[in-house]
């Protein structure tokens, strides 16, 4: 894939995002997206100028376990009156 106006190509190293403009982009989404899911950024241009941006989105934080430790009452875990337990079916 080359880019536009000399801008490094997708392949070649280098800290700067990737430059490609839309029509490779829209040939070559799907190789793109790995890149992009590798943790690459790349630029999409269009004319030789920026328009967008493919990042890597951040991952779902964790979910943290115990984080309610003390704070829910003993009862919460009784077992619930017949009369409750047929209203929920």
């Amino acid at each position: 894939m080359s880019s536009p106006q000399g801008a490094p190509s997708p392949a070649s190293p280098g800290p700067k995002p990737r430059s490609v403009n839309v029509q490779e982009a829209k040939t070559h989404l799907s190789a793109l997206l790995a890149r992009v899911a590798a943790g690459e950024r790349i630029v999409l241009s269009r004319h030789g100028k920026p328009i967008a941006q493919l990042v890597p989105l951040d991952p779902s934080p964790r979910r943290q376990l115990g984080f309610l430790q003390g704070r829910v009452d003993e009862a919460f875990f009784e077992p619930l009156p017949d009369d409750e337990l047929e209203r929920w079916g």
